[in-house]
């Protein structure tokens, strides 16, 4: 006989973005929801060793670098001084405020919260091990949302006291003179940006021939023309060959950059090289879950796996492995089950890199519509002729927008500049209610503003353009 007490319409697994998501709107939608996570606070690697604090301590980095760049408008500080453990406890008391504010959501809606480590050990029962000690319980419907881990490489020794991954990055235990940054995505430049407002000297070190792939070149290359004077070298078409710990607890590194290879010590190394799905220990082969090749659990567009009564969201259903994606598809998983007719079919995922300047895209890049051999027509407008850009001092940056040639519509937009993660939600926008370039040119943008210039680019497109001057082609 089942435990009524134990049993469960929906248990969520994982407190991420997308498992309190799911578990919150299966609540609301009169769900009894039971949510397991294995660390001691919820929120999971977003809000605990992720998105939040990186945001917190590149807030920081962000203020230290205005305040450098006042000196050549005439208004100089003092050299910043950095109490390390004041910062530290500032960037925890941002997390744990979110902790607390998820815990009471939790207890307000009447969310059963778990802690320990879950196994699924038949389609219906799931058993929580906390040290120990075990519990079993019972549900109709499940949601896995086990999130992701940092990628480790074999030419590291990755468990090195001076070996960081993001995680240990954002504890601040200390600001090393010299910093390795392997791998030139989103979050080792973020984390780069940060240690070296801090008093790093960074090093980057990346694979491929530019930094950031995935985003299109010519709106990277304003950010890397930058950085390569933040940052004392960064190396792309590279790899690090070997790492071999010093006896001071420096690390040797050998480095092949394009075929020349250099040895070079570091007081750290931070290993940013990727994420892999959380899939291990779950006892998914019990229960016959797919997975794909690389790992994730297979979905369909209702975040059904191939067993009926179990979902997946986040990190652990695919790329791209993004929080604001996570929360989206939990309230998906959470409405499909309660009998609502969801799906994600969202026609645009944004994507935000916070470094200075920020850089944001969503919907059709430049590099896949090549790629894929996808039609169409590019308008960009230069941040140099931003009324706000330039007040600001931010004149580094773009917007470009890409269209349909025939019907005008939005297909994509990147953004490079200040605070272009915050303009990017008007492109989401916009690419979702299937707007075209007269749409976007002819509503009315306040002025001076950085979201002007989405609007100009738009002009651009439609040759109504005032802030830029074109020449007419003369006819022949």
């Amino acid at each position: 006989m089942t435990d009524k007490n134990n049993h469960f319409d929906v248990v969520v697994i994982g407190s991420g973005p997308g498992g309190y998501a799911a578990a919150f709107r299966a609540s609301d939608l009169d769900k009894k929801v039971a949510l397991i996570e294995k660390d001691a606070m919820l929120g999971g690697v977003c809000l605990n060793s992720g998105c939040i604090p990186s945001k917190a301590l590149l807030h920081i980095s962000q203020i230290i670098e205005e305040a450098h760049a006042l000196e050549e408008k005439g208004i100089k500080f003092n050299v910043p001084k950095i109490d390390l453990d004041k910062v530290r406890n500032w960037k925890n008391e941002v997390v744990g405020k979110l902790n607390k504010g998820i815990a009471q959501m939790a207890k307000a809606r009447n969310v059963q919260v778990f802690t320990g480590v879950a196994e699924f050990k038949s389609k219906n029962e799931i058993v929580i091990k906390v040290d120990s000690k075990t519990q079993t319980i019972t549900f109709d419907d499940a949601i896995i949302a086990t999130g992701s881990r940092s990628i480790l490489i074999p030419s590291v020794p990755n468990y090195h006291p001076s070996v960081m991954t993001s995680k240990e990055a954002l504890q601040l235990e200390s600001v090393p003179k010299t910093l390795l940054v392997i791998g030139g995505g989103y979050i080792g430049l973020e984390m780069a940006t940060v240690y070296n407002s801090l008093g790093s000297q960074v090093t980057v070190v990346e694979m491929l021939d530019s930094l950031l792939p995935g985003a299109d070149k010519d709106i990277v290359r304003l950010l890397q023309h930058k950085l390569k004077n933040d940052f004392h070298q960064i190396m792309v078409k590279s790899k690090v060959v070997e790492v071999r710990p010093n006896k001071d607890k420096t690390l040797s590194v050998k480095i092949d950059n394009n075929g020349k290879t250099t040895i070079q010590n570091f007081d750290k190394v931070l290993v940013s090289v990727g994420r892999k799905p959380n899939t291990e220990n779950l006892g998914l082969e019990k229960i016959g879950i797919q997975l794909t090749e690389r790992g994730f659990i297979k979905i369909d567009k209702k975040q059904k796996t191939n067993v009926l009564n179990i979902y997946a969201i986040g990190d652990v259903a695919g790329e791209p492995m993004l929080a604001h994606k996570a929360t989206h598809e939990g309230k998906v998983a959470a409405e499909v089950i309660a009998g609502l007719p969801a799906a994600f079919d969202a026609k645009s995922i944004p994507a935000v890199i916070f470094t200075n300047p920020e850089i944001a895209w969503t919907g059709l890049t430049e590099t896949e519509a090549q790629a894929k051999g996808i039609e169409y027509k590019k308008a960009e407008f230069p941040w140099g002729a931003s009324g706000k850009a330039i007040a600001i001092g931010q004149s580094i940056g773009k917007t470009k927008l890409l269209f349909n040639p025939d019907s005008g519509k939005l297909l994509g937009v990147s953004i490079v500049g200040a605070h272009a993660g915050d303009i990017i939600s008007e492109g989401a926008l916009a690419i979702e209610m299937g707007a075209d370039a007269e749409d976007i040119g002819l509503t009315i943008h306040p002025h001076p503003t950085l979201s002007e210039t989405f609007a100009n680019a738009a002009e651009v497109f439609s040759g109504t353009v005032t802030d830029l001057y074109a020449p007419k082609k003369i006819s022949e």
